[in-house]
């Protein structure tokens, strides 16, 4: 059984995401492989500042063509829509937990690329 530190320590990394931070700012050191990885992971922070007071997109190791990748992946026939259970996989393999349940498109089940991609940013950005 945990200890009450231990659980305070386990809620205070819970609610401000450090641990989702962390994997990100990781991720982004090892994608990036920069020379200098301090001053790096300072720039992302101060980034990630900034696009928390500005409403910017923040760093993030996904843009919009790697989700036009991704999208393409999923739709090989060009049929420009995905279905909801590609959309929903697709969200939770680039880490995104706490996905739009409704995304336009849903009731057909035919997703489109401009709603994956507002949806993924939307969800990279949250995390």
């Amino acid at each position: 059984m945990a200890t009450p530190k231990e659980k305070d320590g386990a809620d205070y990394l819970k609610k401000y995401k450090i641990m989702e931070l962390m994997n990100n700012l990781t991720s982004m050191l090892l994608f990036h492989r920069p020379e200098s990885p301090r001053e790096f992971l300072i720039d992302q922070l101060e980034q990630l500042k900034v696009s928390k007071q500005s409403s910017m997109e923040g760093p993030s190791l996904f843009n919009d063509s790697d989700l036009d990748a991704i999208f393409g992946i999923l739709d090989p026939t060009n049929q420009e829509y995905i279905s909801y259970a590609q959309y929903k996989g697709a969200l939770a393999t680039l880490g995104i937990s706490n996905i739009n349940e409704f995304p336009a498109g849903a009731g057909e089940d035919k997703i489109s690329r401009d709603t994956f991609k507002t949806d993924a940013k939307e969800g990279l950005r949250r995390s």
